[in-house]
This record gives C-alpha cells, sequence and structure tokens, in this order.
C-alpha cells in the first residue's frame, strides 16, 4: 500500500520511518535496503513529469540522510523534526548538521573565522567491517587469505560521475556548488544541507542508467588480505580505500578487518606467552626426566623435568611463544606439569608399588607426612 503525505500536509511532515516503510527498531541494513527500493521506485526518471515522485524521491533522500548517521538518528528519535528546523521550532524543512558539534560550529564560525568551512558536496564512502577466523599457526607464522565482499563500486559506465555517458554533473543553481546554503538567523547565520542537490554540489539532468545516477554499484570484490605474524584476538588490520565507494565520485570508504584466533587444542595464549599443560607420569615426576614438547615455530624442545616435581610446576622455554607484533623477538613457552597418578597396574606393578610403601618412612612426601601430623596433634588437643 503507497503511503502518502496527510490532508494539508506534505511528504516531508512524514515521520522519516514511515518514509522509508521501516520499524523504528530497523537496523542500518534493512533501512539502507528499503531506501534502495523506494528511491528506485520514485526517481524521477522513471516518474518524468510527476511532480509528487519527485518530493518523494526527495522526501526520501532526507529520511535516509538523517537516519543513516548515529548522531542524527539519535537526536530524530528524541526531538522528531524539530531537532533539525531552524530555531528548534517551526518553519523550514529538515537540515544536514552532521551531529550536535556542527551545530554550535555553525552558529559561532562567522564570529571564529569561519570554523573549518566547508567540507564539499560529496561524502566519503562507509567504512566497513570483516571478521576473519585464523588458526593459532597463522596468528605465529602470518599468512596471506583471499576474502570476498560484497560491497559499493565505482560504476564502470559512468566512471562514478553518475551521469549517463557522454554527459555531465551540473554545478547546483541553489547552493552554486558549495552543497550548503546558509540561512539568517536573528543575530546568526546557520548553514544547512542544500536541498536542491542534497548536499552534493552538484545535479545530474540525465543519470546514468547502470547506477541511478549514485555513481556506484554493489559487487562482489575479492581482496587479498596479508595477517603480519603476532597477531591476536580482536587486532584489527585497516584497508585503506577499500570501503564502499563514495556518492558520484567520493573517495571510497576503508574495510577494517577483525581478527579472532581459533581455539588451539594444546596452547592457551596470554600475550606473546604460550602455555601447555604437560601431564607427566609418577615415575619421571619422582625420578626426573625429559620431555619433548613441539612448539609453534615447528622445533621440537626438551624440557628437562627436575626430580620430584609437584603437579602445577611450571617450567619455561625462553623465545618458544608469540613472534612480538611488528616488532622483533618471541615470548616463552610455558609447560605447567601435571602429575598424572596411574589407573591401570599390572599385578607385577602392583606389587613393587606394595613393597615401595612397606619401605616409606615418611619422609619421601614431607608435604603429605607433615599435613597428617598437623591433624593428629590437632585431634591430641580435641581429645585432652
Amino acid at each position: 500500500m503507497r503511503r502518502g503525505p496527510a490532508p494539508g500536509g506534505s511528504v516531508a511532515d512524514i515521520d522519516f520511518y514511515e518514509l522509508l516503510e521501516v520499524e523504528r527498531t530497523a537496523d542500518d541494513k534493512t533501512i539502507k535496503s528499503s531506501y534502495r527500493r523506494l528511491a528506485m521506485l520514485h526517481h524521477p526518471d522513471r516518474n518524468p513529469g510527476d511532480k509528487e515522485a519527485e518530493a518523494r524521491f526527495k522526501a526520501i533522500s532526507q529520511a535516509y540522510d538523517c537516519l543513516k548517521d548515529p548522531q542524527k538518528r539519535a537526536a530524530y528519535d528524541r526531538f522528531g523534526h524539530a531537532a533539525f528546523q531552524n530555531g528548534g521550532g517551526a518553519g523550514g524543512g529538515p537540515q544536514d548538521f552532521s551531529g550536535f558539534s556542527d551545530i554550535f560550529e555553525n552558529i559561532f564560525g562567522e564570529f571564529m573565522g569561519g570554523g573549518r568551512g566547508q567540507r564539499g558536496g560529496v561524502r566519503r564512502g562507509a567504512d566497513l567491517r570483516y571478521d576473519m577466523e585464523i588458526t593459532l599457526e597463522d596468528a605465529f607464522h602470518g599468512k596471506t587469505a583471499e576474502i570476498e565482499i560484497d560491497v559499493s563500486q565505482s560504476c564502470e559506465p559512468c566512471q562514478g560521475t553518475g551521469a549517463k555517458a557522454g554527459t555531465a554533473a551540473r554545478t547546483c543553481s541553489t547552493c552554486n556548488g558549495a552543497g550548503k546554503v546558509r540561512a539568517q538567523q536573528g543575530f546568526f547565520v546557520v548553514e544547512r544541507t542544500c536541498p536542491s542537490c542534497m548536499g552534493q554540489g552538484q545535479t545530474i539532468a540525465d543519470p546514468c542508467p547502470s547506477c541511478r545516477g549514485e555513481g556506484r554499484v554493489d559487487r562482489e570484490k575479492t581482496l587479498s588480505v596479508k595477517i603480519p605474524p603476532g597477531v591476536d584476538e580482536g587486532t584489527r588490520i585497516r584497508m585503506t580505500g577499500e570501503g564502499e565507494a563514495g556518492a558520484r565520485g567520493a573517495p571510497a570508504g576503508d574495510l577494517y578487518i577483525f581478527i579472532h584466533v581459533a581455539r588451539h587444542p594444546v596452547f592457551q595464549r596470554d600475550g606473546t606467552t604460550l602455555f601447555a599443560r604437560c601431564p607427566v607420569s609418577i615415575t619421571t615426576a619422582a625420578l626426573g626426566g625429559t620431555i619433548r614438547v613441539p612448539g609453534l615455530d615447528k622445533a621440537a624442545y626438551d624440557i628437562r623435568i627436575p626430580a620430584g616435581i609437584q603437579s602445577g610446576k611450571q617450567l619455561r622455554q625462553r623465545g618458544a611463544g608469540m613472534p612480538v607484533l611488528n616488532g622483533r623477538g618471541h615470548g616463552d613457552m610455558v609447560v605447567q606439569i601435571d602429575v598424572e597418578t596411574p589407573t591401570k597396574l599390572t599385578q607385577r606393578q602392583k606389587e613393587l608399588l606394595e613393597e615401595f610403601r612397606e619401605l616409606e618412612t615418611g619422609e619421601e612426601c614431607p608435604q603429605s607426612s607433615g599435613f597428617f601430623s598437623k591433624l593428629k596433634s590437632m585431634w591430641d588437643d580435641l581429645t585432652e
């Protein structure tokens, strides 16, 4: 069902969410998808001579321009159209202040030398995020991986201009290419987005049929990502200019690769230190010996077990840990000893252990004998 303005009102007076035909809780992806569908439906090129379609197309664009920006959307959710109207009350249509900080800059810029000045009509493309899972071995050695993403890219037929081949965009006559117009507010001068070109600074009389005047189209792109040795969970890799293409030739945004390291069956990581729990037999723990532990660098490390070692004791192998990200050297590998009590014994092994128990004096395990001596003393005190 097509929605229209209320009697006596205008398209611009309709709630932005209603204009884009989405719920107020809609996420960014849903809002963007609905905007593209409606913009295609009401584009002036598809509705020649239809003033209502043209007005709706502009209103839809204004609504999307507000709701795609988190700051503007928060202001609109709280104050509605009044958040962007001249004087904060009646009069005027929706305006683009690029967040509350720009309101103060636009108001006081005239007295402070103009602030940052015009930023131009075209806007840089949006930044994108890609989550990549790698193994701990990949994090140790580094790797080059190929990824595929769906992203807005510059339209080839019009070379990103948005104008049909053989034609060109024209400087907006309303703002003279600035993308903004100024309005007097008592003693102040306030800037707002040009309503004619929607801040682009240019108008297109004959849009490119491939991109419908956007200057960009959605396509799948394959990228090669270089992952350096030493990356950790949450490491962010920035790929400049690989985000969404800007509208009508504006610079592209960036792509951020967020690294997630899969759980390893042997090692746990803390910074550049690798931890491994290693079970040893009771005889090795008692008599001492050597265990061989393979490292992530594909080397084998012989760890010496001192005689009489206890469970929980940690042994450190220097330089066998993770490499330092964008630096030199490696961390350490720490092996935690777990003394394992045998559960399957032959008859002869049981006989030998029985002989050993008969020969025990209590000095072989001082912690055990000391503990039970304390218990006996406590019991004697209680029974006196």
